[in-house]
């Protein structure tokens, strides 16, 4: 086995990494990066190979492949005189090439997924039985109208051997004979007629892989032939129920001259029976040749033939069957599918990809973005967050980006596979809202769904559910999420029956929850539920220094919302960025970015200081602050203004003993952090 170095844990490493793992003639010697965080040390960690920071520790004669992917010229120079002459070196090019393959082959992946649903829905929607079996003779195809046919579940056909579910069954025939065979009747045990068609799987190698069958009931037909003979007969007997049929039928003789049509022909073809009884079949025809000539000429039935039928050439599928009556050709049986059914499936399909998505958490770690101190905090407690299953109180400012944090913790976690949905509990009307969240049963309240309906905790079962505005719920509402989280159980509105649920709940808000303790808008009980992990989320005033990589990410994205090519900002605008206060955060900064760029010229491709609208710098607005401070204070911020002196002097009792202050001052001890942190009482001074 040979011995692979990898030097550099990227993107494009730990792609490399991922490959060489699941090889078995490659063994990873080590992995080699400056940065210990990086992907690919990470993804070594894990998988118990060495790792380091210097390739040189290493680089041994017995390493017999090195891949270089850190994209430094100067270091693949420096590995490619260190190596020895046995030593392969596979340059970064290679590696990140190998890595855009593998997202095309997940690209692929999901075509394929996509595809096989396709196939699915268009199986499960023909009225014809379909039975599919391995080269093993076990079943690997059953769709409803075969489980409607054989009465049983496509879940205890498949996987079984086709005798099982079928004792007469003649498609382990096929495997041997390799032969198609059509139109062959069969008596299945609950004593339904089919006619089948039976049709071998074969490679391009002439290797018989499995074979399948299509079949038809044709038990009231079988009954009308063994009884009557003549045609006039059968269309007496046959046209109420054809006449009855959503499926357009049409019926012509052993000469091709129309017998019959029932309504369901007439709307989808806009033909009437004056144009089409006692005409030849090729009346109906508008693109495409005649199915029923076609089938009175071969004595063989046709299926899902495409074509374009009537004077507005309405286009459809269509299946045709001779009726043979005791060996005698006697005419033919036409059934009509409308394509714009099936395309009304696919615009369902659609529809409900667009609901998944919707469904879906679209943000990782990743997307966010910043390096400042705060920041980086509150990512890696976010990271340790997704990893358990407790709950999870994203505070800060509005605008933030806690919506972002709770997609990101969402996608990191083992729930990352089911559903992700958000609520904004300040947007809906408290009776409204809990039955939006817990569902209701039917009944419960005038204008309620027949059978009731699932709430969105149910809907999320095994996922997660964030609960924005979480502060703004009625005390009402409060009682129940409480119960939803010490119990993990929800009661429906109207409904005494306890459901069970397994949902992960990240909430979020940006008022004062303590505050809303104290004058008892905000159930106690629940804030401890919820602020077992609480996760404080910056304003960008705290992390000015993040503003350029921001500017550069939203930039991009807004270029390609509007259509412009903007490239950057202008060291004089970034200064004045930098100046301002940012009351609205992040979005506020993207609100501004927007409009700048909006009333720019499409020649200009750098946003200058007069882009920008008036903004009101910090030192400017301290001035105001303090204007406004000078002249009159509001009762909030005396008040403030008194519990910051009280705090500060319980403390300097207590010698700045937190607990001791605490109970002193009757208030929770994370109550009392919060609040130091809050007036920025320094402490080390009074110890």
């Amino acid at each position: 086995m040979q011995k692979v170095l990898v030097v550099g844990g990227g993107k494009g490493g730990i792609a490399i990494l991922k490959i060489l793992k699941e090889t078995t003639v490659l063994k990873i010697a080590a992995v080699c990066d400056l940065n210990p965080n990086s992907p690919g040390i990470q993804f070594a960690t894990e998988h118990d190979i060495p790792i380091g920071r210097d390739w040189r520790d290493f680089l041994t004669e017995e390493i017999d492949i090195v891949v270089e992917v850190t994209g430094d010229v100067k270091v693949f120079e420096e590995l490619r005189d260190a190596r020895s002459k046995n030593t392969v070196l596979i340059p970064g090019s290679v590696a990140y090439l190998i890595a855009k393959l593998l997202e095309e082959k997940e690209d692929l992946i999901d075509q394929l997924k996509n595809e096989s649903f396709k196939r699915d829905l268009i199986f499960n929607s023909t009225d014809d039985a379909m039975i599919g079996i391995d080269d093993k003779e076990k079943v690997i195809l059953f769709n409803k109208s075969a489980v409607r046919m054989i009465g049983i579940t496509e879940k205890e056909a498949l996987g079984k051997n086709i005798y099982k579910i079928i004792p007469r069954s003649k498609l382990p025939r096929i495997l041997e004979t390799k032969r198609t065979e059509s139109n062959q009747e069969l008596v299945l045990d609950n004593g339904m007629k089919i006619i089948t068609n039976r049709i071998p799987m074969i490679t391009n190698d002439d290797e018989v892989i499995g074979a399948f069958a299509v079949f038809k009931d044709i038990t009231e037909v079988v009954n009308l032939a063994e009884e009557i003979t003549n045609l006039k007969e059968i269309h007496t007997m046959l046209e109420a129920i054809i006449q009855s049929s959503d499926d357009a039928i049409s019926v012509v003789d052993e000469e091709g001259r129309g017998l019959l049509i029932n309504p369901a022909y007439t709307r989808i073809t806009g033909l009437t029976q004056e144009e089409v009884i006692g005409k030849p079949a090729t009346a109906d025809i508008s693109e495409g040749e005649s199915m029923h000539l076609k089938v009175l000429q071969t004595r063989r039935a046709i299926r899902g033939v495409k074509m374009r039928v009537g004077p507005n050439k309405k286009e459809v599928i269509v299946n045709v069957a001779p009726i043979i009556v005791h060996g005698k050709i006697k005419g033919s049986v036409g059934v009509i599918h409308d394509m714009s059914e099936i395309q009304s499936l696919n615009k369902e399909l659609d529809r409900a990809r667009r609901i998944i998505r919707t469904l879906e958490a679209k943000y990782m770690f990743d997307d966010i973005i910043g390096d400042s101190e705060e920041m980086m905090l509150a990512v890696e407690q976010a990271k340790l967050g997704a990893k358990t299953p407790a709950t999870v109180l994203l505070r800060g400012e509005s605008g933030t980006g806690k919506e972002l944090f709770a997609h990101a913790i969402h996608n990191a976690s083992n729930r990352k596979y089911n559903k992700f949905i958000r609520v904004n509990c300040a947007a809906l009307s408290e009776s409204l809202l809990e039955s939006e969240l817990f569902g209701y049963e039917e009944g419960a309240f005038s204008g309620a769904k027949r059978g009731g309906k699932r709430g969105l905790f149910e809907e999320s079962n095994n996922g997660s559910i964030f609960l924005d505005e979480i502060g703004e719920l009625s005390v009402n509402t409060q009682a129940k999420l409480l119960r939803v989280l010490q119990e993990n159980e929800i009661v429906r509105v109207g409904g005494t029956k306890s459901i069970p649920i397994n949902v992960r709940v990240i909430a979020a808000t940006n008022v004062n929850l303590e505050k809303g303790i104290s004058d008892g808008s905000f159930r106690e009980d629940l804030y401890y539920r919820l602020n077992r992990m609480p996760i404080q989320i910056p304003p960008l005033r705290k992390r000015i220094n993040d503003i350029p990589q921001l500017c550069e990410s939203l930039i991009t994205k807004i270029n390609q919302d509007y259509g412009r090519n903007v490239e950057g900002i202008s060291p004089g605008a970034m200064k004045k960025l930098a100046n301002y206060h940012w009351p609205g955060n992040v979005r506020e900064l993207e609100n501004i970015l927007g409009r700048a760029i909006i009333f720019m010229n499409y020649h200009e491709t750098v946003i200058e200081d007069n882009h920008l609208p008036q903004l009101i710098i910090e030192e400017d607005l301290k001035e105001l602050r303090s204007t406004s401070q000078t002249a009159h204070e509001d009762l909030n911020t005396l008040m403030e203004q008194y519990e910051k002196d009280i705090i500060q002097q319980v403390l300097v009792q207590n010698k700045g003993n937190k607990t001791a202050t605490a109970k002193s001052l009757n208030i929770s001890l994370r109550n009392l952090y919060y609040k130091i942190e809050k007036y920025d009482i320094e402490i080390n001074s009074m110890q």
